[in-house]
């Protein structure tokens, strides 16, 4: 059960909960998205190593490495009593590797470093946000789960905003950055990265102080980190019979959800190499893309409540693959058919993202939101490779059939293919799947 009442206690512990979404922000809208890999692809990249196809690799490979530990990871913060303990160590590591990024120079032999960060981020965001997705339910009410899951994606993308409009500001239009900081050698660059690794690490605070960590588990002795995996592989065995609605969703959602994370990691990359975005295009971008993002995560959450979160994802997966279809189709008009259909991209994919965690919260008991939360990123890691792989091979494919044009245009019908896979599989699901037993 989700709590009835709402103290000024349980309030501050809501909004504390919310403000992790903007605390973390750096991460996708600086590091997975506007400012890092373009970084990596137009300075620091040679041209002979093809640095969209290789950002393609490394998404792939992170992915690998998450499916094999989510599962695990969620079920022993449940069992140890660790769910805030795990997402402060996963956020300070993310500080860390935030930080570490500064480093990377705009030289070719700092572009497999800078991969290495890439992924690496990668992994440790997704490991967090299983305990955070996990704390939802603590949060929150029946009532107003689905507008708290929103309002919190949307809070991140304010977040996003003002990030973006700082470092435009502050270290990529003037003369003379910020604090005296010289242009050479990138180094205004990449003293965003320095500026999102102190903020990630500011804002997270309010969590820590006002979100309670759950009661460690008192049946059973603890599990060894062997004997987790054995459960874990016991339970999606008889996960399709105990919950075959349950396992539906697990299924479709890993699919459209790599097509959702490939939006955002392929997104500036296809600005930049396919619609000719500077990096100072691409902020504005990223500006105006946080802005209608937030509006639409905060709109969906308020439609979650309503109509359900099942018919709210169906509607983003929908906007999403017409989106994509005429980012490729306009293309030959040049970057307004990208600031029109990738902003209308940017539409739907917050709403899809908020209400595929509260989907799972609503069918998830009490106690045991991280060891679901876990299979939910287990089930969306062991496919991660879809968008990385579809992205690389459909430019690779372009390359190989010598079409005239950019090819890196190409790379968006890998993603469009995965959306609609997803879709077509979260048509069969019921809207109101039964709690796990």
């Amino acid at each position: 059960m989700t709590n009835s009442a709402v103290t000024p206690k349980s309030r501050n512990a809501t909004w504390a909960w919310m403000l992790w979404d903007w605390a973390e922000q750096p991460y996708p809208t600086i590091m997975q998205t506007f400012i890092f890999p373009v970084y990596l692809a137009g300075a620091v990249a040679s041209i002979d190593q093809k640095a969209d196809q290789a950002i393609g690799w490394a998404t792939a490979i992170a992915g690998v490495v998450l499916a094999l530990i989510a599962p695990v990871l969620g079920r022993r913060s449940d069992e140890n009593g660790k769910r805030k303990f795990w997402l402060v160590i996963n956020t300070y590591i993310l500080v860390a590797i935030t930080a570490a990024s500064f480093f990377v120079e705009p030289k070719p032999e700092f572009f497999l470093f800078g991969l290495v960060l890439y992924g690496l981020g990668s992994v440790i965001q997704e490991s967090a946000f299983i305990n955070y997705y996990a704390m939802l339910k603590q949060v929150t009410k029946d009532s107003n789960i689905g507008k708290i899951s929103g309002f919190a994606w949307g809070l991140g993308y304010v977040g996003g905003i003002i990030l973006l409009m700082v470092s435009l500001v502050g270290f990529v239009l003037p003369d003379v950055p910020w604090f005296g900081i010289p242009n050479q050698d990138g180094l205004n660059i990449r003293s965003i990265f320095l500026f999102s690794a102190v903020w990630i690490l500011v804002f997270s605070i309010p969590m820590i102080l006002f979100v309670p960590e759950i009661a460690k588990r008192a049946t059973g002795p603890n599990e060894s980190v062997i004997e987790s995996y054995k459960k874990v592989w016991q339970q999606l065995k008889t996960l399709r019979l105990q919950a075959p609605e349950t396992f539906k969703f697990l299924i479709s959602s890993a699919i459209y959800r790599d097509g959702l994370a490939g939006v955002f990691t392929f997104g500036a990359v296809l600005g930049t190499l396919a619609f000719g975005f500077d990096q100072t295009s691409i902020i504005f971008f990223g500006v105006a893309a946080n802005i209608v993002s937030g509006l639409g995560a905060a709109i969906g959450g308020i439609l979650d409540d309503r109509i359900g979160s099942r018919s709210v994802i169906v509607a983003s997966l929908i906007g999403l693959i017409v989106s994509g279809v005429c980012v490729f189709a306009f293309a030959g008009i040049g970057s307004t058919a990208y600031w029109i259909f990738g902003l209308m991209l940017c539409l739907f994919v917050g709403p899809a993202q908020a209400s595929s965690r509260t989907f799972v919260s609503r069918f998830t008991p009490t106690g045991r939101e991280g060891e679901v939360f876990g299979l939910y990123q287990l089930t969306g890691r062991a496919v991660s490779f879809l968008s990385g792989t579809f992205w690389s091979v459909s430019i690779a494919a372009a390359v190989a059939l010598k079409v005239s044009g950019n090819t890196t245009i190409y790379g968006i019908w890998g993603l469009i293919a995965i959306l609609a896979v997803g879709l077509a599989l979260l048509l069969r699901v019921h809207p109101r799947p039964s709690v796990i037993e």
